[in-house]
């Protein structure tokens, strides 16, 4: 039995169109590199197609909503991919648009609350968003250092507050492999942030 196959082929073509014209936060990196670096460490955790198909489509409904529905990646790809995919959105695009603090802190705290509630497929891809994301933070701190903190809505605080808070709540669902990977690049994130290292030195050039 194939662990990807054809439905993930059609799932990463359609990902790829979906967010053709979005790149990641702060540069010119294409959008599709992230949702290609969720995949890849859901299958690393021993994901299954439909959990890797999650993975791809993660961010489909929060950022594209304009270009897909629920109910078309429920036609395209089952129920259980949909449900993943509902389950990761964090806010709508509308929502997203308010760039205050106060509202940020509301819709990260009702992400937070809610991954008690995830199922275990979610939680497999959230996690795996999360690392990804807080990896490719450490990487562009090492580079901008506290310039960094600008592209985010909650700034340097809100947004070490934000991973140390998720890596709390996804305890409650066991401490996998994939959460300890998550614990020791949360806690790199906090003590790199508050070091007092020179970029020169973060980056490793003596």
């Amino acid at each position: 039995m194939k662990v990807v196959g054809k439905r993930f082929r059609e799932a990463l073509v359609w990902a790829a169109e979906l967010h053709e014209d979005q790149y990641r936060k702060g540069g010119k990196i294409p959008y599709v590199a992230h949702l290609l670096g969720v995949a890849s460490i859901v299958l690393k955790h021993n994901g299954n197609e439909d959990q890797a198909i999650g993975g791809l489509l993660h961010d489909a409904l929060e950022d594209q909503r304009h270009k897909v529905s629920a109910a078309e990646i429920r036609k395209r790809f089952g129920h259980r991919v949909a449900r993943i995919v509902e389950s990761c959105t964090d806010g709508e695009p509308d929502e997203k648009r308010d760039k205050s603090l106060g509202k940020w802190q509301l819709r990260k705290q009702r992400y937070i609350r809610g991954i008690a509630k995830k199922s275990a497929d979610a939680v497999l891809v959230s996690m795996a968003d999360k690392l990804y994301n807080a990896r490719s933070i450490i990487e562009d701190f090492r580079e901008k250092r506290e310039e960094l903190w600008s592209r985010f809505n909650g700034g340097k605080e809100g947004t070490l507050w934000y991973y140390q808070e998720l890596l709390k709540a996804f305890e409650a669902h066991g401490k996998s492999r994939l959460w300890r990977d998550l614990e020791r690049t949360v806690a790199q994130l906090v003590s790199l942030s508050h070091s007092k290292t020179s970029p020169a030195r973060a980056r490793g050039n003596k």
